[in-house]
């Protein structure tokens, strides 16, 4: 048991995004699921994961987390791996698969199939659930992830990532005939009536820590699928905000092709939205050489294609 004062620059923040700052390495669902058998409490009062944090006030803690909790490694999952040394390894996640696990019992992640490959990532990362993954991708959207095979590579890699040095170039079949190319930059934040959902920040008064988004795109192919007129981009990303590219084509008019959640066309047969990550582009975390992966996109994203007929 202790007890825990928050500082004035913490008042209103949400009780578990503050108890998660004080685990960082520790998914928020862990926290999330403490909340709820009431182990933080105010005054003799269990404190609801929503409610906003008072500054000065003696909160209580009855909860020692295990914050070391490793996935466990899963040989039955799928591993494609594009290219690998002693420091780096880049794969072509499918669709369909998370990055991460957000629970230590989670085992059908890209992380659980790296360990079963390279047990030694099992400490890697910036937290116990990390395994390496410098990065990631939604679920729903395939292609090329970087893992560090080290900490000295991860910590180095990261910090390219923090620097913005890193090209992320992903290729999007979204509605609409797009001519030229174009520059999104938006205030991104999570909708805070519908969880799992960005919004324009710009355009919502109640919504949380704004982040920057920013976003490049060059027309590929114009295409028609049926009845739809549709444009194969080339999209780069400067950010890395939570479904930044979705989110960002969508308030522009061009939402992606089979994306349910930002109002994407649907299309028979084709059950994710058309989102791949093609290319990352870095300096070798070892060696400081130039070094310029890419993935191919997926058969599901190719019989697609196979199916439009240039416009």
């Amino acid at each position: 048991m202790r007890e825990l004062r928050p500082q004035p620059s913490e008042a209103g923040q949400r009780v578990d995004a503050w108890l998660a700052a004080k685990f960082p390495g520790l998914p928020h669902t862990a926290i999330r699921r403490a909340l709820t058998m009431g182990v933080l409490t105010l005054r003799g009062r269990a404190c609801a994961k929503g409610e906003r944090v008072e500054a000065g006030e003696p909160y209580v803690l009855r909860w020692e987390p295990e914050s070391d909790a490793k996935p466990t490694p899963n040989r039955a999952l799928p591993l494609e791996v594009l290219w690998e040394d002693d420091a780096l390894v880049a794969l072509r996640k499918p669709a369909g698969m998370d990055c991460q696990p957000n629970d230590p019992a989670e085992r059908d992640t890209l992380a659980n199939a790296l360990l079963a490959r390279f047990p030694e990532m099992a400490g890697v990362g910036d937290g116990p659930l990390t395994c390496g993954v410098l990065h990631r991708i939604d679920r729903d959207t395939s292609g090329l992830v970087l893992a560090a095979r080290n900490q000295a590579a991860y910590l180095a890699l990261r910090a390219q990532f923090a620097a913005r040095t890193v090209e992320k170039r992903y290729v999007a079949l979204v509605a609409g005939e797009v001519r030229a190319p174009g520059r999104l930059e938006n205030l991104l934040a999570h909708n805070p009536r519908a969880p799992g959902r960005m919004v324009d920040a710009e355009k919502w008064r109640d919504a949380k820590r704004p982040m920057r988004a920013v976003t490049a795109y060059w027309p590929m192919k114009r295409l028609r699928l049926g009845d739809l007129r549709c444009t194969l981009l080339d999209v780069a990303i400067r950010t890395g905000v939570t479904h930044q590219i979705r989110a960002q084509l969508s308030f522009a008019g061009l939402p992606i092709v089979g994306d349910k959640r930002y109002g994407g066309p649907q299309v028979e047969g084709f059950d994710r939205h058309f989102l791949h990550a093609r290319v990352v582009a870095c300096a070798h975390p070892k060696t400081g050489a130039p070094l310029r992966l890419e993935a191919p996109p997926t058969d599901d994203l190719r019989q697609l294609l196979a199916r439009c007929a240039a416009l």
